[in-house]
């Protein structure tokens, strides 16, 4: 074999050799070097879309007595500054002076920032303010309530909160159906033992809990054998509500009987009563009722404070001017309602003071007195003036009501759903 020949088919093996080798280290190196991935287009269903934010957390306080916002918001980091500023803004909604105590507040943050704030006026009602709106805004709201209207009737043992208690029900309905007899009963003096009572009452529920009552809208009172109705009537033009009898007559005097919702009378109007501090016998141109200290103490009529302070023996003192030549006094407070002060005007029913022992007082009791044109005249004997009654061109829609009313009183069920 030609040699020449031979060295030229070993040239030609090494070229093809060099030539496989430099394809697969080609192909190696292609495979791994990095591809350019492109995203994935975008679905319809998320172009414009913002990610969810996380869900909110809540902070709640139960606002204690003698706290103000103040106290409260500085608690959670907020600059006085800032709670200022949330005052003004919402001031014409509601004012954050007033919180109630008692009741509970909520912070609303969103991360780790205060977006929110809510504060539960009563039962049925909350504040709600927006921290991330620019201004803040507030508004106030109510609770889906549940109202059932429901029979109550009982039998006087001692009390009636005793009895209303025995009924299954709270405090202040006792307080709220003595409210309404006042004018005729004195729940410390006149009530015996077998006085019987039946009401009608709306009761609130939230969230399937009692939250509190509506307003009694018709009621019936035996006492002492005396049968005395009351039915619930709102002035379709002014949206005032009062309690008339079945015909028409305001079940209002020109003064309440008692100037506590409850009492005990311990000493009674006299021109010769022996003193229990000085020993001698002298006027007493009042009624003592004895009562825990602190207990509230009402106006007996509209009127005007025309004096207010401490007055020797008296100790702490309210007297009131009323219309027709009327004045009450209200002696040995404990303390006045907050607001109050000479030319304060006052309206029956409200709290003015607090039942106290000052001035020349062996014990816990409310001194009461009824000036009339100048001279002291007997609280529990007086004979005063009823109040206008119901306007003729209602009587027609009264009658109707109470027609309804009285035949619900009579119902024997424990019971009726109300919406």
């Amino acid at each position: 074999m030609n040699l020449s020949f031979i060295k030229k088919r070993k040239g030609l093996y090494f070229l093809i050799i060099l030539f496989i080798g430099f394809l697969a280290l080609f192909l190696i190196f292609r495979q791994q070097s990095p591809k350019k991935v492109e995203p994935p287009a975008p679905r319809v269903n998320d172009l414009g879309k913002t990610p969810e934010p996380p869900p909110p957390t809540i902070e709640k306080t139960i606002i204690m007595a003698g706290k103000n916002i103040t106290d409260l918001l500085t608690r959670y980091g907020f600059s006085r500054a800032q709670v200022i500023e949330i005052r003004e803004k919402v001031r014409p909604v509601y004012d954050l002076a007033k919180i109630p105590a008692g009741q509970e507040l909520r912070l609303i943050k969103v991360n780790n920032l205060y977006t929110g704030l809510e504060i539960d006026l009563d039962a049925e009602h909350y504040l709600e303010i927006s921290l991330s709106s620019k201004p803040v805004k507030a508004e106030i709201k109510s609770y889906p309530i549940e109202k059932r209207l429901v029979l109550i009737e009982g039998i006087i043992e001692g009390s009636l909160i005793a009895a209303i208690n025995q009924a299954g029900e709270q405090d202040i309905l006792a307080l709220s159906l003595a409210e309404i007899f006042g004018w005729d009963i004195d729940f410390y003096l006149d009530l015996r033992q077998g006085d019987t009572f039946r009401l009608l009452v709306e009761k609130r529920y939230k969230n399937g809990r009692f939250c509190g009552y509506g307003p009694i809208l018709g009621a019936y009172f035996l006492n002492r054998k005396v049968l005395y109705e009351a039915f619930r009537f709102e002035d379709p033009e002014r949206g005032q509500a009062d309690y008339f009898d079945s015909k028409g007559n305001s079940l209002r005097r020109e003064f309440l009987k008692s100037p506590l919702r409850y009492g005990r009378i311990t000493s009674r109007f006299s021109y010769s009563r022996l003193h229990p501090i000085y020993k001698i016998y002298r006027p007493h141109y009042g009624v003592d009722y004895a009562a825990p200290i602190g207990t509230p103490v009402q106006a007996t009529a509209a009127g005007v404070i025309t004096f207010a302070g401490w007055n020797g023996g008296a100790g702490r003192l309210i007297k009131i001017r009323h219309n027709n030549a009327y004045e009450t006094m209200y002696l040995h407070l404990q303390s006045f309602a907050p607001g109050l002060s000479v030319g304060t005007r006052v309206q029956s029913g409200q709290v003015i003071g607090y039942v106290g022992s000052s001035g020349e007082s062996t014990g816990p009791h409310l001194d009461y007195r009824i000036i009339y044109h100048g001279q002291y005249v007997n609280p529990l004997g007086w004979k005063f003036k009823p109040a206008e009654p119901l306007e003729k061109k209602y009587m027609e829609i009264f009658r109707n009501l109470v027609k309804v009313k009285r035949y619900l009183l009579l119902l024997p069920l424990n019971l009726i759903f109300w919406n």
